[in-house]
């Protein structure tokens, strides 16, 4: 099987999660099954089987709204790379998002750039990955803020509180976050019991994620994360848009390390999605 012509692309459901799960393992990924579960049931995966029948590349569109669609898990085993597999699908990916009238948008790899470059993507702004080892204590909100657990009563006005600011339409990973990991789940309120800001996160196959995080400010979403870090034991895992830089300077106090960085990126114009003021951490790329 020395190239492409031999092997169909062939969609992956949720059903398959267990069995496509070692392409992320493999690649060093921190995606468990349920991740594999709820993005293949909430998106559209694409792949490649060998001839033993099992999965030898990865691809998915996840839509987050109508107009803008995110492509992830793009993953080929070890033997299989250099051949065409990653971008056959890639391209298969940009297809479905097109046919569906959408922009795709992703989060590119250093080494990834080059190639989304020559497709025809642009970049949006730059994301720094931090790994933040021990558990932390909470850090105070600003004053008249008060930070409390996320509700089940609360998923409708986080939704409706982070349309405007990420530009996605993502209710059903919000719910879907909220419901996994309670204790990292927490809402920033003001006086008035208006939401000021959240954060979400989810334990991984090595990591706990926490990530989105959306706020008014800065200094109440270092609350946020710091009371979600603190409310369980580490590792933890966070994407920053790099522009925050007090928060990259807050977790690299806390002994955080940062090995890897990202691109944030579209293929054309998506209106919102370039604009990282109120996103203090991602939900990870696998998620937009």
């Amino acid at each position: 099987m020395a190239g492409t012509d031999v092997l169909d692309i062939a969609p992956i459901g949720p059903e398959q999660s267990e069995s496509v799960w070692p392409l992320s393992i493999e690649a060093g990924w921190n995606q468990n099954v349920r991740d594999w579960r709820f993005m293949l049931e909430a998106g559209r995966g694409f792949g490649c089987r060998g001839a033993d029948g099992r999965w030898e590349a990865s691809s998915l569109v996840l839509p987050v709204g109508p107009a803008l669609s995110w492509v992830s898990m793009v993953l080929v085993t070890r033997s299989r790379r250099r051949v065409g597999l990653g971008t056959m699908l890639l391209k298969r990916c940009i297809e479905e998002v097109r046919a569906a009238g959408a922009v795709a948008g992703l989060d590119a790899t250093e080494q990834g750039r080059p190639l989304y470059l020559t497709l025809g993507f642009h970049d949006l702004y730059a994301i720094r990955r931090w790994h933040l080892d021990g558990t932390i204590e909470a850090l105070a909100p600003p004053a008249s803020i008060t930070l409390r657990p996320v509700e089940s009563v609360d998923l409708s006005d986080l939704a409706h509180y982070d349309r405007p600011r990420s530009a996605m339409e993502r209710s059903a990973i919000i719910t879907h976050l909220a419901r996994r990991r309670t204790e990292l789940a927490w809402i920033a309120e003001d006086t008035s019991g208006e939401c000021v800001g959240f954060v979400l996160g989810r334990e991984g196959r090595v990591a706990s994620s926490i990530g989105p995080v959306v706020a008014e400010s800065e200094a109440i979403a270092l609350a946020l994360i710091a009371r979600a870090a603190s409310a369980v034991p580490g590792p933890f895992i966070l994407d920053v848009p790099q522009v925050h830089r007090a928060i990259g300077a807050w977790l690299e106090g806390q002994g955080a390390v940062s090995p890897r960085a990202y691109m944030r990126m579209t293929l054309g114009e998506a209106k919102g999605p370039d604009d990282p003021a109120c996103l203090f951490a991602l939900a990870g790329p696998e998620l937009g």
